[in-house]
């Protein structure tokens, strides 16, 4: 067994007794500490005041009778006011950095029986904050059969998935917040329910500035709301949600809309106007679109999050906002960054948790369960029930789930559908010929939407557009869909090397798909 080391306030009250045989009857907690056949305490650290020496003296002395093999420390630590907080944690931290403890060599207990209460708490927080590196312990009175009064004692470990009981609930409600956070969905997915347990754990532990990235239509202003609302079912944060879509501002617009402006400030600006960072102010930001932000913007974003104070337009004094920003963006910011479009050092700010919502063609295995949310939302908003009919509801996941469906709009597709055919379900009932009509109505959108645009604009700049000829631009969009489309980049090049790879006596599709990627400076990674 290692050497047992025991921390503690002598106890000015509790640990005093008149000399005699008498002073063995009465339950001093120090010395009792020593007494217990279950307990060897091998070293001793008393922290006591210059008032209480002589005191600290005599304990040490009766420690030293009823237990030799215990080496007593006499630590003086002196507090003006022993009920000041901060005084009493700032002089204990400054105690526990200089006191020599190696948890690897020793089991270390902090005893919370003796000393103010102030100081009990102090010694708990620096106990769960690791300044000091063991469990605490609690000692009671009792008394022997022979009078004697050495109490009882307990540790507790703040380590509280130790506790059954308490790491069942802690279980229960971290699947809560993340169920909370999906809306309650049953998602099937493993890779985005990985996912949103990390992010309910980044959300229930800090207030740092949150970047979700993904496709449009991917969930990210639905899920940036849910963060919130966790967050305020906490009580970790009583502000309100600001939301706002970036690429609807522009110049002068842009920065009144974010940081407000005074009367005055430019032509038409009549009136005082807070801004949005100001209304955000004890809640939550959520900037979608961010990468659509100008660079001075940018610069005024980060002094915002780093500072917690912007300027106004027009304004001679700054003001004070306390936010925890969300940002959203369905461009690639490092790409971004090389290209001179976006901030280096805002760009680092916002990376520190970086999550990727996978877009729908991604998620096939959750279109079962959102086609069930999709129903009940339009139930509530138009207070009707519509279901499937069994063959119907098989034959749009048929569609739905198979390589036929692009889920170009991702989930906001697969809403619009869903309000369509059940606006034309014949007694609230989605047959067999509402789906039909449905899948066509789809794929004819999907084909326009195709002709109109690649995707190539989303992961390219124009510079890169305008380099590459025009039959190498189609066969990149559909190898770029492909990716979109399949779960890993093994997956991708099978799926695009279908034919060749039949003929090749060894295959590396992934291999290949990443070379012709590189051709175009793309990786697989941006693309999902």
């Amino acid at each position: 067994m290692k050497p047992l080391t025991v921390i503690g306030f002598l106890g000015s009250t509790l640990d005093a007794a008149k000399f005699g045989p008498s002073r063995w009857m009465k339950w001093r907690p120090t010395v009792a500490l020593t007494m217990h056949e279950d307990l060897r305490v091998d070293r001793f650290v008393l922290i006591h005041g210059t008032a209480h020496r002589r005191l600290a003296e005599y304990v040490s002395q009766d420690i030293a009778d009823v237990s030799p093999e215990t080496t007593v420390e006499r630590h003086v630590i002196d507090f003006s006011d022993a009920w000041d907080f901060e005084e009493v944690y700032g002089k204990l931290l400054d105690f526990t950095r200089t006191l020599p403890l190696d948890p690897e060599a020793e089991d270390v207990l902090v005893h919370i029986t003796t000393g103010t209460h102030v100081a009990q708490i102090c010694l708990f927080l620096l106990t769960e904050a690791h300044y000091l590196p063991g469990r605490l312990l609690q000692t009671q009175p009792t008394r022997r059969a022979d009078g004697t009064a050495p109490g009882s004692w307990s540790v507790i470990d703040l380590d509280l998935s130790r506790y059954d009981s308490i790491a069942t609930r802690f279980a229960a409600d971290r699947r809560e917040g993340t169920s909370f956070l999906k809306s309650g969905i049953e998602t099937r997915n493993p890779a985005f329910n990985a996912m949103i347990d990390e992010i309910e754990q980044v959300a229930s532990r800090t207030r740092a500035p949150i970047l979700l990235m993904g496709p449009t239509g991917a969930g990210k202003s639905q899920l940036a709301r849910r963060i919130h609302d966790l967050k305020k079912v906490k009580r970790q944060v009583g502000g309100p949600f600001v939301e706002v879509n970036c690429a609807t501002l522009r110049g002068d617009g842009a920065m009144s809309a974010l940081f407000g402006h005074r009367k005055g400030a430019f032509t038409g600006a009549a009136a005082d106007r807070p801004g949005l960072l100001r209304s955000a102010d004890g809640g939550m930001l959520f900037l979608d679109e961010i990468g659509e932000l100008g660079l001075d913007e940018q610069a005024m974003i980060l002094r915002a999050i780093e500072d917690r104070r912007f300027l106004p337009m027009g304004a001679d004094a700054e003001v004070v906002s306390d936010f925890q920003l969300i940002a959203g963006t369905n461009r690639d910011l490092g790409r971004c960054v090389a290209e001179g479009t976006f901030r280096e050092d805002l760009y680092a700010r916002l990376n520190l948790w970086t999550f990727a919502l996978p877009g729908l063609a991604a998620r096939r295995e959750d279109i079962a369960p959102n086609l069930d949310y999709e129903l009940d939302r339009h139930a509530e908003r138009e207070g009707m029930r519509v279901s499937f009919n069994k063959e119907a509801r098989a034959r749009f996941l048929d569609f739905a789930t198979s390589p036929r469906a692009s889920w170009n709009g991702n989930f906001r597709d697969l809403a619009a559908s869903v309000t369509r055919m059940a606006t034309f379900a014949p007694k609230g009932r989605i047959d067999v010929a509402t789906v039909d009509g449905e899948v066509a109505r789809l794929q004819r959108l999907w084909s326009g939407a195709g002709e109109r645009s690649d995707g190539l604009e989303a992961i390219l700049s124009a510079r890169q557009l305008a380099e590459i000829d025009p039959f190498d631009r189609v066969q990149l969009a559909y190898v770029a869909r492909v990716c979109r489309e399949s779960p890993s980049l093994s997956e991708a090049g099978r799926r695009l090397f279908a034919a060749s790879r039949e003929r090749r006596a060894s295959t590396n599709d992934a291999d290949r798909l990443r070379k012709y990627l590189t051709r175009f400076g793309l990786e697989f990674t941006a693309l999902r």
